[in-house]
Formats: C-alpha cells, structure tokens, sequence
C-alpha cells in the first residue's frame, strides 16, 4: 500500500481491514469514518480545527469476535500510535492500583519509540557508513612505533601504506571474510541499581518517571566487550544512529503525534459500568469512570515527555456487556463514546472463512511453519469445514470464547505432526475429515474433557 493510512477513503480502509477480518462490515465501517474523519479535521481551517471532537467508539460483542483486531488493524494502518488496555487494571484515585493517566503516559512512550524507530531507519545508511569506518580502526588501530601485522588478515604486510591496507581490509570486512575475528568495544552504561530494585516494587507509576529525573546525575560506567566482528557492525550502527537522531525533534514530533493520532483501546468497559450504590469489590467501579472522564473529554497530562493534551486522542472502548449495559455508565461518560457498534456473533461458515480467507489464516500460519520443517501439510475443504463444526460444538457446550477457540482446537490436531516433523522431513500430509474426527473425537464427546484441553 502505497498510500498513507490517513490518506485512505472509508472504502478503502474498509478493503484493508476485510483482508485480515472475517465479516463485522459495521464495526468496520464506524472506525473507517472515524479515521477519515482525522484526515478531514486536518484539512480545516486552523480555527474549526480545535473545535471538532473525535468520534469515540463503544464496540459490544462477546470475546473473540474480532473488536481488539479492529483496532488494532486500524491503528497499523494509519501508522498511529496504539496502546490496549484494560479498564478493570484501573482504581479510583486513593485505592491500590493504576491511575488512568498512565494510559496516555503509556501512549506517549510508544509514539517516541516509534518516531525515534523511523528517524533511525532513514539514518541508517549514513549510520552503517561511519560504523565501518570505527570498526576498521579498531581492526587497523594507530601505532606510530609499530608497523600494523596480522597473519590472519590476507595481501596484507608489514610495510603496506595504512591507508591502502584499511581499503584492503575494507573489502574484506565487506565480504564478510572478518565476521568471526573478535574486536573490543566499549559502551556505556548508567550505574542505577537502586533505581532499578525501586522500580521493580511498583513505583512506576509515580507521576514522572523516577528513573528519567536521576539518569542526568546518576554516574556513567564505561564497559568493555569482546564481540565478534558481524555483532560489532550492528552495535555500532545502532550507536551511530542514535548520534544521528534528535532526540529534541523525537519528542517533539512523538508528542503531536500521539496527540494528533493516537488511538487507546480501552478493552472490557463493561468490568467498570457499575453505578452508586456498589459494595465490595466494586466500590470503585464509578470512581474509574469519574477519572476516566476528563482524559476521554480532553485534558493535560504530565508525561516525562512533557504535557500532553488528550483532546484528540481517538478512544475506542470495548466489552461483551452480557450483565451490564452501555447504559450503566455514568451519563457524562457515555456521551463521550456517541458511536454505538454491535458486533456480530460467529457463525459456523465465519469459522470457515477465518480458517483460509486472511492473509494471515491459521491454515496458512500452520502450513507455512511446517514447511520450514520440510513438510508438506494440506488440508481438505470437507477438513476445514470439521473443524469449524467442532470449534462451534465446543463453544456451544463450554465456554464461548469465538474465533480463539479455533487456536486451541488446530494446535491439539496439529500436536502430534508438529512434534516429529523435524524427524520426518520429506513428507507430504492431506488433513481430511477422518482425521481430524479421529484425533477430536474423545476430547469432543467428553465434555468434561473438552473443559481441559479445548
């Protein structure tokens, strides 16, 4: 794809997620008008811009029937930044637990790791480059008294001219005839081991980061290695990108991103929908949705990034609501996610279909890992069809945990092939119906069994 995700018409978003999504044609079409609607904001006038709100999103389905992938699609997609989370980790503000604003901290992270990522790669010539030239003059270093020799090093003698025995070594790094000599390195390391046991007991969630305030006053230890000379390139590729890049420029960018086009997906919603009156453990339930508010409404948060405004951050929750109902949220809350969507549960033919119509079909996943084992598995449409009959049959008499029960259902079948194909090489296997009957049946007609292993 050679656009830019945010470039994209809903249409075609559309066509991009039916590749690896089986069926929920209405949760696809909401986030698809949700992030051409971003594209659209950005083409307004500076003073309408601030104005226009994202459309945030309430997904309800039971688990399993693709909303975590909806998003999760979407975001790679438009290149965004995503982070999932899980409301019911969060407390009210005086309880034991997350705080919500960790979420966009959290967010944030991401997004200066993945512009710092970008910013690298486009260095990373320029980087390899001035590499190889540290690498060679730790291969030929600097020795005024001393004429440079190595009996291991070909065409090259005592009384060469440095520069023309560095090009000779240059081929010959660059041919790969050095990889196994070994080089010293140094790197530098922060010396923080209290900071580190602190950070291990929890304190993470302080409001800046413990471990960024001190790192300017904390002493620099200076390490030597011994590594090989193919593990020497990288590192010192990666070191020499890091130089390359602004870290200024990073954050700077990070942070309009994640701003710009951030996208949270807040998973089991329906785990805080509780109203005034709960006891127990759900004392807290509204307290989260109160402190969830301002971050879905627009606020600033403290990241050690700087402040981040959440104004425009897309939010997309989601939860099966089987006991309680969108409508359980407190009212402030539920008009922050005006878009209601309804996924469909799955049926025996969607089952089919995830099986072998995605790119990444599980089918295709399994067939792909044997053949690095030098097996040929195929399987039989009257195979597939069985399979699906007995993930929907499981599901049914169990638990219904939707397309995931297709995972533990194949690795089962799959068990006994995927543990003697390195011992096999060479062969050619056809899955049919009998097969798969053969190696299900006893889990299947026990229920209690199925409970177990399926």
């Amino acid at each position: 794809m050679t656009q830019n995700g945010l470039a994209l018409t809903p249409v075609q978003i559309v066509a991009e997620l039916d590749r690896y999504i089986v069926g929920q044609d209405r949760a696809k079409r909401a986030v698809a008008v949700a992030l051409r609607n971003r594209w659209r904001r950005r083409n307004l006038p500076a003073a309408l811009r601030d104005e226009v709100a994202p459309k945030n999103i309430i997904m309800i389905g039971p688990t399993g029937v693709g909303k975590t992938e909806v998003a999760r699609r979407l975001a790679k997609l438009a290149q965004a930044p995503f982070l999932k989370v899980e409301a019911s980790k969060y407390t009210e503000v005086g309880y034991v637990g997350r705080d919500v604003e960790s979420m966009i901290r959290d967010l944030t992270e991401l997004s200066v790791n993945m512009v710092k990522a970008e910013m690298m790669a486009r260095v990373r010539e320029k980087a390899e480059q001035l590499a190889e030239e540290r690498l060679l003059e730790l291969l030929l270093p600097r020795r005024p008294q001393e004429p440079f020799s190595s009996s291991s090093l070909e065409q090259v003698t005592a009384d060469a001219p440095r520069e023309a025995t560095k090009e000779k070594l240059r081929a010959q790094l660059r041919a790969g005839k050095l990889d196994e000599r070994y080089v010293e390195l140094e790197t530098q390391q922060q010396a923080m081991p209290m900071i580190e046991v602190l950070s291990g007991q929890g304190l993470e969630e302080m409001g800046i980061n413990l471990r960024d305030m001190l790192s300017n006053v904390m002493p620099t230890r200076t390490k030597r290695r011994r590594v090989q000379v193919s593990e020497a390139g990288r590192l010192l590729a990666q070191e020499e990108a890091q130089k390359l890049v602004d870290m200024d420029e990073v954050v700077a960018q990070a942070v309009r991103r994640a701003e710009e086009s951030g996208i949270v997906f807040l998973d089991e919603l329906d785990k805080i929908a509780g109203r005034e009156g709960a006891h127990g453990p759900d004392v807290s339930r509204e307290g989260v949705q109160r402190d969830l508010l301002p971050i879905v409404e627009g606020s600033a948060v403290t990241t050690k990034h700087g402040i981040v405004r959440t104004d425009h951050i897309l939010f997309i929750a989601a939860g099966a609501f089987h006991v309680s109902k969108p409508s359980d949220l407190i009212p402030e809350l539920q008009g922050r996610f005006p878009i209601r969507v309804e996924l469909d549960p799955l049926t025996r033919e969607d089952f089919v279909r995830i099986l072998t119509e995605p790119e990444n079909a599980l089918i295709t996943q399994y067939v792909e890992l044997l053949r690095t084992e030098r097996v040929a598995l195929r399987f039989a449409p009257e195979a597939i069809a069985e399979i699906a009959e007995i993930a929907m049959r499981v599901n049914t008499s169990t638990e219904n945990i939707g397309a995931r029960r297709l995972y533990t259902v194949m690795e089962k079948l799959l068990e006994e092939i995927s543990f003697t194909a390195p011992d096999t090489p060479g062969r050619e296997l056809m899955i049919d119906a009998e097969y798969v009957r053969a190696r299900l049946a006893e889990i299947t007609q026990d229920q209690d069994l199925s409970r177990y292993i399926l």
